[in-house]
């Protein structure tokens, strides 16, 4: 499965999903839950635990990798996010999946394609920068450390709020799939689905880059956890120039 990583920006810190999180993950989707209409978010700490054991089951599994939104001077968490929906065309891979055969390629280890999705954001940080942010530092790993060939992204099509963030990126609108799932309301949804692809990036990059200006590659530093890589000047640390 891909190797856990500690991705830092100015305003957010992906930090590998833990159980050490679940208080924060309580914390923060406790605010404003009205807006959680559409995304699976947590309440309560017994919820969250639930959570966590659920995102740290899959990612065993090497179906997704999953992490907490942490804000990174004061480490108060401010949400999740994770990749998903992680595919393997090089090497021998066993495709399609079987039932009980591990997901992923372990000669290659990372993904050639993935979603990301699952994000939900504290009703403190919205409209901070601090989703862009992240998107943009996961974007850039997926890009530039793993060279994944698309990044997909989807949402709810009733969610507007949700749509317009991905459309903000630089995403590609693929189509709606019409009556493709169930939603959180119980009603038939539709969903929209969004990607970008590795020829698209650099432009994509030069979109969000405008949106969050002043930045500077960093130096290279020891991983922040055990068994975690930190990447720094790649899809890693940014700092102020």
């Amino acid at each position: 499965m891909p190797v856990p990583v500690v991705l830092t920006g100015r305003t957010v810190r992906l930090e590998p999903l833990a159980m050490r999180h679940a208080e924060g993950i309580a914390w923060a989707g406790a605010m404003d839950r009205a807006a959680y209409a559409y995304t699976s978010v947590p309440h309560g700490l017994d919820a969250s635990c639930d959570y966590i054991a659920r995102a740290l089951a899959e990612q065993a599994q090497g179906r997704v990798l999953p992490f907490a939104l942490v804000h990174p001077q004061t480490g108060r968490v401010l949400g999740s996010t994770r990749f998903l929906e992680l595919d393997y065309w090089r090497g021998p891979v066993v495709w399609p999946p079987v039932t009980g055969v591990p997901y992923g390629d372990p000669l290659t280890s990372v993904p050639d394609a993935a979603e990301i999705g699952n994000t939900w954001i504290s009703g403190e940080a919205r409209g901070t920068g601090v989703n862009t942010e992240a998107k943009y530092l996961m974007l850039r790993h997926a890009f530039e450390t793993w060279g994944v060939r698309r990044i997909s992204m989807r949402a709810d099509a009733r969610n507007t709020r949700s749509r317009v963030a991905i459309e903000r990126l630089g995403a590609t609108c693929e189509g709606v799939r019409r009556a493709h799932s169930r939603g959180l309301d119980g009603i038939v949804r539709d969903t929209a689905f969004y990607s970008i692809l590795d020829e698209e990036w650099s432009a994509v990059r030069g979109i969000i880059e405008l949106r969050l200006p002043g930045l500077r590659p960093s130096v290279v530093h020891p991983a922040a956890f055990p068994g975690e890589t930190r990447e720094h000047g790649g899809a890693g640390e940014l700092l102020p120039a």
